[in-house]
């Protein structure tokens, strides 16, 4: 392949349909996204083919698989239109004028023990911001990339350099259960968690806990009776029944009213974080609301710690 054209001639909409096409891998949904004709994305990447000496994209098995020169390219072409971007933002946020929208996904477990006490805060400083909070289920990051969402909230990430994390908390696990469960006057051991009948959440049928695995590489199996796609209305479920439901420690704190709460006998962690895109690393908004979801998550803390105390 030789150059042919120009490289002074690439602009910020080329490298911006170069990521569009890598990001969907799929010339036809960055045409619907961008709403242009295919025939200009063709052109486009051809255009970029010749600059760059690299076919970029290659059929596989019906898949439009990148190149690793094209990783390399669009890493730096996403840091070059970031930064770009940058310049046209305002140099400063000030959440008490702002009345823009920031949207949210999350699951039942984020909204439950986290939104409340972040709403309120923002409501505070922020009383124009308007937020719409949408269901991530287990395809949270799909969300951020189809640009749906500015930010997700749970246990799920993507271990690749188009997002950006940071921790929020850890928690155990624990065995929520009826007053009049056959376990639920002694400690749940590993024998009678095995010997229990569970009900789990699944998202869908696409995700499986941990505790579930950790199970299986164990040699065991749980005996799953239920499957449901949300956290929502679990404590439901388990009253009034044989049912066990594995659930973290904090999210039993809030639905576990008039139930029996036993610590699990599988050391299954959850992992709390909150994800973002390279592309809204730098944006005003995003980075204030980054910030305000950690105070409330320390403010948070500090009620927890004093309340044991």
């Amino acid at each position: 392949m030789t150059k042919s054209v120009d490289p002074m001639g690439v602009d910020f909409r080329a490298l911006n349909v170069l990521i569009r096409v890598y990001e969907l891998r799929s010339f036809t949904r960055a045409a619907e996204e961008l709403r242009v004709n295919q025939s200009a994305i063709s052109y486009t990447i051809d255009k970029l083919r010749a600059v760059f000496n690299d076919p970029l994209f290659v059929r596989q098995a019906r898949s439009l698989v990148p190149t690793k020169r094209c990783d390399d390219i669009v890493r730096q072409s996403q840091r070059l239109v970031l930064d770009f971007k940058q310049l046209t933002d305002p140099p400063e946020f000030d959440p008490t004028n702002t009345s823009q929208t920031f949207t949210i996904a999350c699951n039942y477990y984020e909204r439950v023990l986290l939104l409340p006490d972040l709403l309120r805060n923002l409501r505070a400083e922020a009383p124009s911001l308007r937020i719409d909070v949408i269901e991530s289920a287990w395809v949270g990051h799909d969300t951020l990339m189809r640009n749906e969402a500015d930010l997700l909230l749970g246990p799920f990430f993507r271990d690749d350099p188009f997002f950006y994390k940071r921790g929020l908390f850890v928690e155990r696990s624990v065995c929520l259960l009826d007053p009049n469960h056959p376990f639920a006057d002694e400690p749940m051991t590993l024998e009678n968690y095995l010997r229990s009948e569970h009900v789990v959440v699944t998202y869908g049928g696409k995700w499986r806990a941990r505790f579930i695995q950790i199970v299986e590489e164990m040699g065991h199996e749980l005996n799953v009776v239920l499957k449901v796609p949300s956290q929502s209305g679990l404590e439901l479920l388990v009253a009034n029944s044989n049912l066990v439901a594995t659930i973290p420690e904090r999210l039993s704190w809030a639905v576990g009213k008039g139930l029996k709460i036993l610590p699990c006998p599988i050391d299954a962690q959850v992992d709390i974080h909150m994800a973002w895109t390279a592309q809204m690393h730098r944006d005003p908004l995003n980075k204030w609301m980054r910030e305000m979801i950690l105070r409330t998550v320390a403010k948070q803390e500090a009620q927890r710690f004093n309340k044991q105390a």
